[in-house]
């Protein structure tokens, strides 16, 4: 079924085209995507049962990791429901409150979710090179101060973003060539001046990605210098299993997400730009709890222990 854009839009309603250029093949997208969705909600939510049900995982690693268990969940139903009634219905019609608020939990999130990736390598380094002052260092008041910490920096960064938008009067036809309300996509609606906007999206996205980037690969070159002072073969191969599994996950987060930006502002393709944004808020959030949950002993044995009883 071809798409058409509508030319009668209001701009209180917009519409979403899914992938530009690739809505003939929109039902065949939507079949990894979906089977991304049902993963991610499976694994998070297992993830936050056991986590939650046993009490010897009410350590500060594990609420780091129910905290990131949280926000892909939240993260990917504000986008995949939608998405998929795209591909599925041609469900294009969005309002424009929803819109900003799906551009807002999206952006939002992503900060929060680099930020908790930073205190799980903080977590981690805490752990192998000062294992005795653990929990003397990352106690309940501390975690749940980093936690606030996240969400504040989320909100004081991605706020002024909705804020601007929400500001430019919007011109039609109000068709957004995007599968979600992406800042940068719907921003090229706007009929007034959005160059302050652009820069600051641009700019907090690569300071953001390039700070948090930069403090995880500062704590696992500290974890990786004392995993090599180990005298056993087997130890510094089951931490370097587990480093580089970390490591390659975190990797796929920035650097899908930086391409997905900075393909959006200078990329004149848009079927490229659009399936890498959706990969970028997909496949993090379903690979999540399989590597950092279901890989470690300690989750995998809780699991028994809430199965047993």
């Amino acid at each position: 079924m071809p798409y058409s854009r509508p030319t009668n839009a209001s701009l209180w309603e917009l519409h979403l085209t899914g992938i530009p250029g690739l809505q003939h093949v929109h039902h065949w997208i939507s079949i990894p995507f979906c089977i991304m969705y049902l993963v991610t909600l499976t694994g998070n939510s297992t993830l936050l049962c056991v986590i939650k049900a046993d009490p010897s995982l009410h350590a500060p690693m594990f609420l780091f990791l129910s905290m990131l268990a949280v926000i892909d969940l939240v993260m990917s139903t504000s986008i995949t429901p939608k998405m998929l009634g795209i591909f599925w219905f041609h469900s294009t019609a969005i309002s424009l409150d929803a819109c900003l608020t799906q551009m807002y939990f999206v952006h939002a999130l992503s900060v929060m979710e680099s930020g908790v990736l930073v205190a799980m390598a903080f977590d981690r380094y805490v752990a192998i090179c000062n294992p005795l002052q653990y929990l003397s260092i990352l106690t309940s008041p501390v975690v749940a101060a980093i936690g606030l910490a996240t969400l504040l920096r989320a909100v004081v960064f991605m706020s002024p973003l909705t804020f601007q938008i929400h500001r430019l009067p919007l011109c039609s036809p109000a068709v957004v060539d995007h599968s979600y309300c992406e800042h940068m996509a719907v921003l090229k609606l706007a009929c007034g001046d959005a160059a302050f906007s652009n820069t600051y999206s641009l700019s907090v996205s690569t300071c953001v990605g390039s700070f948090d980037s930069l403090l995880i690969a500062l704590s696992y070159g500290l974890i990786l210098r004392a995993v090599l002072s180990l005298s056993s073969s087997q130890a510094r191969k089951k931490a370097f299993g587990t480093c580089s599994s970390h490591l390659c996950v975190m990797a796929l987060f920035y650097i899908l997400g930086l391409l997905s930006m900075y393909m959006e502002k200078y990329c004149q393709e848009l079927a490229p730009q659009v399936l890498l944004a959706d990969l970028y808020l997909l496949i993090p959030p379903a690979f999540n709890p399989l590597i950092y949950g279901i890989r470690m002993k300690q989750i995998r044995d809780g699991a028994r222990r809430v199965i047993s009883r």
